[in-house]
């Protein structure tokens, strides 16, 4: 059950011997592994589907990790800052993990019994619950999804249309739901949803506040308020064309979107106008939950009840599960309207308790929110240095920089155009020097960082040189710029 300790190297790579004899021994395995390293990726590509994404970005075959740190088979090492799309809270093989996964396999319990009631499930409900807002849990009901979170959407869908007896839903630009049918038409972007025919349910697409691009090209405080605006009116106008809908489904922050946060007070106006109309609020906590954005849940920070909770990624504490939980107003449901034949992960629920309560008992949402703090301003400090990033932004340890072209004409916001090709050069410039980065947003211009959030100080400073170093090389190389040595740079 335990994973070999990984040191980790300050250029991300193995480290070197002094001794001659041995170099040449550790160059020809490192020969070897690099072969064997090629080979998986080959056959990778030879036999897998043309879907798969992760894998394009990052060529490398990870055979041992630990905490933040990944080790391929070719012996690189890399500062994961991706971890499993938000999945990994607590770092690759985290001892409270391995040791729940042991003690369960060790207990006998049963790993599969569909939603049989079990003392694994019992206690993962226990354990979710106390992390949750008081006048939310008080009145709470969780089911158990498919193990993915675009199932929990689905289900939190279906569940507002069998109560409500409505089909419509209402969501937002730039948001992700997930890959299912339902999930899939709530989801804004163009380029997953327009080869596919069809739609799970009628949506109504409503601005998100995105000051840096608004929708209204305003920006700021005025352009949340607009949007919030632009909801109320459409609702209420007899020929806007919205049929009262089954319910509103929205991001806190948005993950793919770009690391996008939603004020607060548009979030609260979210609730006030979906109060009024009695209209169900969901809100998706898929990347968001578990301490990601400094607080438990994305809620909390603008105080908002939502009528329900989809939940997946991290609560499974790195294995996979998926809930929705909601108000128990809500639960109208026949028995079987919402299956699925691996909803009873009995690991999955041991490692998700432990999870939920090593995050509350250890304050690492408040951690997040420091370290995500610190990370954000130091970033946002070399954009006059780096003019390739035009905005940094996101909530505790879900940070975006968008990069942009800094000689592409401003628009009415003041923002330069993306520049997606830059973006996926920085991504690539991250990786040699051992740090693994991904992208996300509109036209995929911006790096995404998703830390564990038991990241140490000390990685804190590695991401951030790291991710300077590439973002300064990259931008030294663009046409007709000159590259210049950066002090503390390292060749």
């Amino acid at each position: 059950m335990t994973v070999p300790p990984i040191t980790l190297p300050t250029s991300g790579r193995p480290a070197t011997t002094a001794n001659a004899n041995a170099g040449a021994a550790n160059a020809g395995a490192a020969t070897a592994d690099a072969a064997a390293t090629e080979g998986i990726l080959r056959r990778q590509r030879a036999r897998e589907s043309s879907a798969r994404t992760y894998a394009r970005s990052f060529p490398i075959v990870p055979a041992r990790a630990k905490g933040m740190t990944i080790e391929g088979t070719d012996g690189r090492r890399y500062l994961d800052c991706l971890s499993g799309a938000g999945t990994l809270a607590l770092g690759h093989n985290h001892p409270v993990v391995l040791e729940a996964i042991q003690r369960t396999v060790e207990s006998g319990a049963p790993l599969h019994v569909l939603d049989l009631a079990t003392p694994e499930k019992d206690d993962f409900t226990d354990a979710l619950f106390a992390t949750l807002p008081k006048s939310f849990a008080d009145r709470a009901r969780i089911h158990f999804c498919g193990p993915a979170g675009t199932d929990a959407v689905e289900a939190a869908l279906k569940l507002m249309q069998t109560a409500t007896g409505r089909r419509g839903v209402l969501a937002f630009t730039g948001a992700y739901h997930g890959m299912t049918a339902g999930a899939l038409s709530a989801t804004g972007s163009v380029a997953i949803r327009e080869r596919v025919a069809g739609g799970g349910a009628e949506v109504t697409r409503l601005p998100y506040p995105y000051p840096y691009r608004c929708p209204f090209g305003v920006g700021g405080e005025r352009g949340a308020e607009l949007a919030a605006t632009f909801t109320e009116r459409l609702l209420d106008d007899p020929s806007g064309g919205v049929v009262p809908p089954a319910a509103m489904i929205l991001e806190a922050v948005q993950g793919e979107g770009g690391a996008v946060p939603a004020p607060d007070g548009w979030l609260r106006e979210m609730r006030r106008i979906t109060d009024e109309r009695r209209i169900p609020l969901i809100v998706d906590e898929v990347q968001t939950g578990v301490g990601r954005t400094g607080a438990f849940w994305a809620v909390e920070h603008s105080g908002i009840v939502p009528d329900a909770m989809v939940m997946s990624k991290a609560i499974g504490g790195s294995l996979p599960l998926a809930v929705i939980v909601y108000d128990q107003d809500y639960d109208g449901w026949l028995p079987g309207a919402h299956t699925g034949t691996f909803r009873g992960n009995t690991l999955a629920m041991a490692t998700g308790a432990a999870t939920l309560r090593y995050v509350a008992a250890e304050g690492l949402s408040e951690r997040a929110a420091v370290v995500g703090a610190r990370m954000s301003a130091r970033l946002e400090g070399l954009r006059s240095e780096l003019p390739v990033i035009g905005d940094v932004r996101g909530r505790g340890l879900m940070i975006g920089v968008e990069i942009v072209d800094p000689e592409g004409e401003l628009d009415s916001c003041g923002a330069h155009p993306v520049a997606p090709e830059t973006a996926e050069r920085v991504r690539s410039a991250c990786l040699e020097r051992g740090l693994i980065v991904e992208l996300g947003g509109r036209h995929s211009s911006t790096v995404r960082l998703l830390p564990p959030l038991v990241i140490t100080d000390e990685q804190t400073e590695a991401v951030l040189q790291r991710l300077t170093d590439a973002i300064a090389d990259v931008s030294a190389r663009r046409p007709g710029q000159q590259r210049e040595q950066r002090p503390g740079r390292r060749s």
